[in-house]
This record gives structure tokens, C-alpha cells and sequence, in this order.
């Protein structure tokens, strides 16, 4: 049997907290009245949730936030037996680092490979780079 890898290492912040904007269709992450970042999201007739892009602002760049987002949002789905649609390729490497949340997944829903959305990030932060 193979062990599955630590849980992942968020900020151990209690003025961090999630809110659902459902006007801008997406899952915040703030400390206290300060904004850190998003998960875009679609909610899906069949009860399903697409994940569809996470955003960081610069200053919290590199500092777990991301990881620390989508962890809660998954634990929190997976509390109340919601499945997502990882479009995300954040959130699809997520998954791939952190197999143990894989639970959440909406059955039939494909990952692409570790190797694809490691190319699909690597693209997309050179098309961001100055």
C-alpha cells in the first residue's frame, strides 16, 4: 500500500475566511477586511461546481495563499458532499500533489496528466512575464 503524501501546508491565519460572491462568480479569500485572491466558479445544473481559475494578487504571491484557498475550498466541499469540475490547472495540480483530495472530484471527470498542466502552467507564466 502506498502512503498518500502530508496534508498540504496552509497559512495558520484566523482572520482568514472564505466568502461566496455569487455576483462575481467566484469564492474569496480575505484576511479580515483586506483582499487576497479568488476561485472563479460555475455551479452546474447536475449540483456540480467548476473550479476555473485562481487568482493571487502580487503581494500575496509565493506565500501559500493559493494552496491555502483551494484547500479550503475543498475541504469545505467535500463537507458537504459537493463534487467539482477541476478546470483549473492550479487546481488540477493541486490534485496531482495532493491525491487525497481526489474524493471531490465529480465522477467522470478526466485530469489531465501531472505532465500536461505542468506544461499548460509553465505556458501561461511565461505569457505573464514582463
Amino acid at each position: 500500500m502506498t502512503a498518500l503524501p502530508p496534508d498540504p501546508t496552509i497559512r495558520d491565519d484566523e482572520q482568514l475566511h472564505l466568502v461566496k460572491n455569487t455576483d462575481l462568480d467566484r469564492y474569496e479569500l480575505w484576511r479580515e477586511k483586506q483582499f487576497i485572491g479568488f476561485e472563479g466558479f460555475q455551479d452546474h445544473e447536475d449540483g456540480t461546481v467548476e473550479l476555473q481559475h485562481t487568482i493571487i494578487g502580487e503581494q500575496f504571491g509565493r506565500q501559500g495563499y493559493a494552496r491555502t484557498l483551494v484547500t479550503l475550498l475543498l475541504d469545505g466541499f467535500r463537507e458537504q458532499g459537493v463534487a467539482v469540475r477541476p478546470t483549473c490547472p492550479y487546481v488540477q495540480d493541486f490534485l496531482h500533489r495532493f491525491p487525497q483530495y481526489q474524493d471531490v472530484v465529480a465522477p467522470g471527470f478526466e485530469l489531465p496528466t501531472a505532465q500536461k498542466v505542468k506544461e499548460k502552467r509553465r505556458r501561461w507564466a511565461l505569457r505573464r512575464a514582463p
